[in-house]
């Protein structure tokens, strides 16, 4: 059930608000528990198991990691969180990597003259490295003694199922939400007022804006199979790099609304990283939670940056190796991971990840960043090595000729423009983050976007809806 289909705007969204507010506020934890796993329900059908599964090994797992005999025997508590972890891994492993594994020793036997080996084909359960990894954020911060372990199995449930952020993020990690789980004095008006145009931004942002360009990315991109023109490979990387910005930051305002709406403040996932000065920079503005959740459990424990300079180079090319692969088991995504983390490597050695001193400096580190950035978007988008190596050698290598017929078909007046319209969202300035000003800011003008979204968007949104014009979010195959 997508944020942008007609079920969830006129249904189940109404429904669920509505309870929320006839309900007493003390029951907001077991009505937002409930509603969500009927959303994930409606959406993975026999696969709420595994996830009802995960849940209740880790809140055991929690509650036996923060228990008084565990901590008085550092070697068992250390045990149990291996055990917890290991389980979550290992769920991430065989469901999303299973695949993946068999095919590429299939390969290698083939090479090897050995024959065949089975290749096994597991469909993957929407949303299962979002709740892997809020789960691991439990047993750890809980490990760790920075929150206490949740002993409210419907308050546990609630942080993990919750369906405005189960199945895409953002990723929330447990310390950041743990508090507000026991939160019962609610302005639910107040609330209401403040997520509804963040949510209605986010609609915005997806429906008008990346669905209308992504028959244009998915015509350009199919014409990699044969000659296919640079026109072409340029329309193709640049509408896929405003397809998936659009798409994903649209559906974070989207969660960060309904959240906001039922009482809980999620964390902020994008602060305009088309604007970065640096990939480094990019990656503090882009997907944030992801990369908040990398350096808070994966590069610290490494050792971060304090074990040298080039132990510093292997933890970033570790976590981006990983950050890669958590997008998607094939080569492309590792390919991109590596790709972003030897860009971090080089900028550290040049000293670019530092702001740059002058405009002209700025606006010169901004336009390298943004091409360097729409490269990675081509092994990200693209299905094969095969095919990104066709789209890159295109745009670098001219290649003549006129758009492909296929893709200036595509390419209508309105997606044109709209596509012009959204490429200027790198032009502006980058302290202009419109999702937070909407939901919290003050003044006039903030006051007239809110009605706008709220009165104007919202509902032109909406008509598109019911015209049938809308699609899953790119990152529920995630």
């Amino acid at each position: 059930m997508s944020f942008s289909s007609p079920l969830f705007l006129w249904f189940f969204m109404p429904a669920t608000l509505l309870a929320y507010w006839v309900l007493p506020r003390h029951w907001r934890n077991g009505l937002v528990a409930v509603v969500s796993l009927v959303f994930y329900t409606w959406g993975a059908g026999p696969y709420v198991v595994l996830l009802l599964s995960a849940i209740a090994v880790n809140y055991g797992a929690g509650l036996a990691v923060g228990s008084a005999w565990a901590r008085e025997r550092p070697g068992a508590r250390r045990g149990l969180l291996v055990a917890a972890v290991g389980w979550d891994l290992a769920i991430l492993a065989v469901w999303k990597y299973g695949g993946f594994a068999s095919r590429q020793a299939d390969a290698l036997s083939g090479a090897l003259g050995l024959g065949h080996t089975p290749i096994v084909e597991i469909a993957l359960p929407i949303g299962i490295s979002f709740f892997t990894f809020h789960h691991l954020s439990y047993v750890v911060d809980v490990y760790r003694g920075s929150r206490p372990a949740q002993r409210s199995p419907v308050g546990f449930v609630t942080y993990i199922a919750m369906f405005p952020q189960l199945v895409a993020g953002p990723i929330v990690r447990y310390h950041e939400i743990s508090e507000q789980l026991t939160e019962t004095r609610r302005d639910r008006f107040g609330d209401f007022a403040a997520g509804f145009p963040r949510f209605a931004l986010g609609l915005v942002k997806k429906v008008v804006v990346a669905d209308t360009i992504a028959p244009v990315a998915d015509a350009a991109f199919a014409q990699a199979g044969g000659q296919i023109t640079t026109p072409t490979a340029w329309l193709a990387a640049l509408s896929y790099t405003v397809q998936i910005y659009f798409d994903f930051s649209g559906y974070s305002d989207m969660a960060i609304g309904l959240g906001t709406m039922l009482g809980f403040r999620l964390p902020e996932n994008f602060n305009r990283p088309y604007s970065a000065y640096s990939v480094t920079d990019f990656w503090r503005r882009w997907h944030m939670s992801l990369s908040r959740w990398f350096r808070d459990y994966v590069y610290i424990p490494l050792g971060g940056n304090r074990g040298g300079t080039l132990a510093t180079y292997r933890n970033l090319l570790v976590i981006f190796v990983l950050c890669g692969f958590w997008h998607g088991a094939d080569w492309t995504f590792l390919v991109w991971g590596l790709y972003h983390g030897a860009l971090l490597v080089v900028e550290r050695l040049l000293g670019w990840d530092r702001p740059p001193g002058t405009a002209f400096a700025t606006l010169a580190r901004r336009t390298v960043t943004f091409l360097l950035v729409v490269v990675g978007w081509v092994f990200f988008r693209a299905e094969s090595m095969t095919e990104a190596g066709e789209v890159l050698r295109a745009m670098f290598v001219w290649t003549p000729g006129e758009l492909d017929e296929f893709a200036a078909f595509a390419l209508t007046h309105q997606r044109a423009l709209t596509l012009a319209l959204a490429l200027t969202v790198v032009l502006l300035p980058a302290s202009l983050t419109l999702g937070p000003l909407i939901e919290s800011g003050r003044g006039g003008a903030v006051r007239v976007v809110r009605a706008a979204m709220t009165w104007v968007a919202a509902p032109y949104a909406g008509v598109l809806v019911a015209a049938g014009t809308f699609s899953p979010f790119l990152y529920y195959q995630f």
